[in-house]
């Protein structure tokens, strides 16, 4: 793979943050006009980790930039961060959202360990496929 600057790096994971934060908007703005809130909260809950997953693992297959940990922290940071400064206040006009488990606390925690587990499997099958090729 080419040198990548650090600016790029940048770049690219807090895209593929803001996809996956995205992703989430799009699950609650679109289960909101079909669903109850309680059904829309726990598709969210359910398909935030499932989107993570998917976009981890096509960051870690493209770039891997970064480690299982760092991949993890750095995506929920960046969703937190665009829910406090964004959804709040902008969206919501509230920040009544972080008062439900299921709304925010438990997709926040759903979405760190997709991460986690979806960066740590593709490190340990790469590290896996390296010991293989060398042996």
């Amino acid at each position: 793979m080419p040198d990548v600057s650090t600016f790029r790096k940048v770049v690219i994971i807090v895209a593929h943050s803001v996809v996956g934060w995205g992703y989430c908007g799009a699950l609650v703005a679109i289960g909101r006009r079909f669903f109850s809130m309680d059904t829309t909260l726990v598709v969210h809950a359910v398909g935030a980790p499932i989107g993570f997953a998917l976009l981890t693992l096509l960051y870690q297959r493209k770039f891997a930039f970064t480690g299982p940990l760092q991949t993890a922290a750095i995506f929920l940071g960046i969703v937190i961060a665009l829910d406090l400064v964004l959804v709040a206040p902008v969206f919501e006009k509230s920040f009544a959202m972080f008062a439900s488990p299921l709304g925010t606390w438990i997709p926040f925690v759903f979405i760190f360990l997709a991460t986690y587990v979806t960066s740590a499997a593709i490190a340990q099958a790469s590290a896996g496929d390296t010991r293989s090729t060398s042996a």
